[in-house]
């Protein structure tokens, strides 16, 4: 009866932290994609609800077979998912930058399985990707990851729920993604635009030639020479995307703890 009684607080003080960090890993950037699997998920959200321990474990739990215990399951789960949504931001602007790449290169025709998103995308794309989560763990992104997780259990305790505001913020930056994709993608437009346009006057000069073949190859060939001058630039742009999303996130906990 005292192994009973010592038990279930502690599957209580587990169970809440379990929900929010494994829908933080579901939707957090790298470990969220489709490559990792769900065990490896749930064993990984398992191993830092016990690191959490000392944060939880004096928090006031509720029944978790009661109908409150079901509210804060779900409640937990948007609080972890609305996080890693967040963190998305930066490596959803550099898929992007990748899809508006291939578009214009003449590359998005040619499609491949990509195992990261469990769906068919443009060899640009994947290889954008995998710099994203090169420099996700090469700038310690898994740590970052884990230390707002801990201070979200600061800001938002179980049952406390989370703010109508912190998701209307979220929402509306969502803005960043399409922002940040066009600036990067701007060269690329640009340079394949003045190239179509040359071909374009070339074509009333000489109607005659078929410049259309010509032209694929050349617009092919500008814009992966303005994409190789322009990877260079993404690991600092990265940086600076998710630097604004951490801020973004910390003022919310501020605002929720003050």
């Amino acid at each position: 009866m005292d192994f009973v009684s010592y038990l279930l607080p502690l599957i209580g003080a587990l169970w809440w932290p379990f929900c929010r960090i494994m829908a933080l890993l579901s939707s957090a950037p790298a470990i969220g994609d489709g490559m990792v699997p769900i065990p490896v998920r749930a064993l990984l959200s398992l191993v830092i609800a016990f690191l959490m321990l000392p944060l939880t474990k004096n928090m006031a739990m509720p029944d978790p077979f009661s109908l409150a215990g079901v509210v804060a399951m779900f409640e937990q789960a948007v609080i972890g998912g609305v996080m890693g949504f967040a963190l998305q931001f930066a490596t959803s602007a550099i898929s992007m930058l990748g899809f508006l790449a291939s578009s214009q290169i003449g590359f998005s025709m040619a499609q491949m399985n990509d195992p990261v998103n469990g769906q068919q995308s443009d060899v640009i794309s994947s290889l954008l990707a995998l710099v994203a989560i090169f420099v996700f763990f090469a700038i310690d992104g898994h740590l970052v990851l884990t230390t707002v997780l801990g201070q979200s259990f600061h800001a938002w305790p179980v049952g406390q729920g989370l703010g109508s505001i912190v998701l209307q913020t979220v929402a509306l930056n969502v803005g960043w993604v399409f922002a940040a994709a066009m600036l990067l993608a701007l060269p690329i437009v640009f340079s394949t635009m003045v190239v179509q346009i040359g071909f374009g006057f070339l074509n009333r000069v000489a109607p005659s030639l078929n410049l259309f073949s010509l032209g694929f190859s050349l617009v092919t060939i500008f814009g992966l020479m303005m994409l190789v001058q322009l990877v260079r630039f993404i690991p600092e742009h990265y940086i600076q995307v998710t630097n604004a999303v951490l801020e973004m996130l910390q003022q919310q906990m501020r605002a929720a703890r003050g």
